[in-house]
C-alpha cells in the first residue's frame, strides 16, 4: 500500500506550485487520505456525506466542484457511481510530470 506521508507530502509540494489548487482542494485531499488509510486498499468507495464532515465542507456543490477538480488536475481519479446506495471511487495518482503537476 501506499505511504499516506509520501502521498500528502506529493501532493502538498504540488499544490504549493499550483496556482489553481485552493484550501478547500487541500482539505478534501487529507480527508480522503484519511478515510482511505481507515478503509484500505483500491477502489476506496466514499460517499459526500461521508467526507465533508472532515474536511469542513457545509455544501455538496463546493463538495463536487471540487472532487471532480482534484480528478481533472490529476491528484486523485474519481468515478462517481450517481447511486445513493453505493458510493464514488476514489483512487489516489502519485505521477507527476516535470512541473511538478500530476501528469
Amino acid at each position: 500500500m501506499i505511504d499516506t506521508i509520501k502521498l500528502m507530502s506529493s501532493f502538498l509540494s504540488a499544490a504549493k506550485e499550483d496556482p489553481r489548487i485552493s484550501p478547500v482542494h487541500i482539505s478534501l485531499y487529507a480527508a480522503l487520505l484519511l478515510l482511505w488509510q481507515q478503509m484500505g486498499g483500491y477502489p476506496f468507495c466514499v460517499f459526500s456525506h461521508q467526507v465533508m464532515p472532515f474536511c469542513k465542507i457545509s455544501g455538496t456543490a463546493t463538495y463536487h466542484k471540487a472532487i471532480r477538480e482534484l480528478h481533472t488536475y490529476g491528484y486523485i481519479r474519481y468515478h462517481p457511481s450517481y447511486n445513493h446506495f453505493q458510493g464514488s471511487a476514489v483512487y489516489f495518482t502519485g505521477d507527476k510530470n516535470d512541473h511538478g503537476y500530476p501528469s
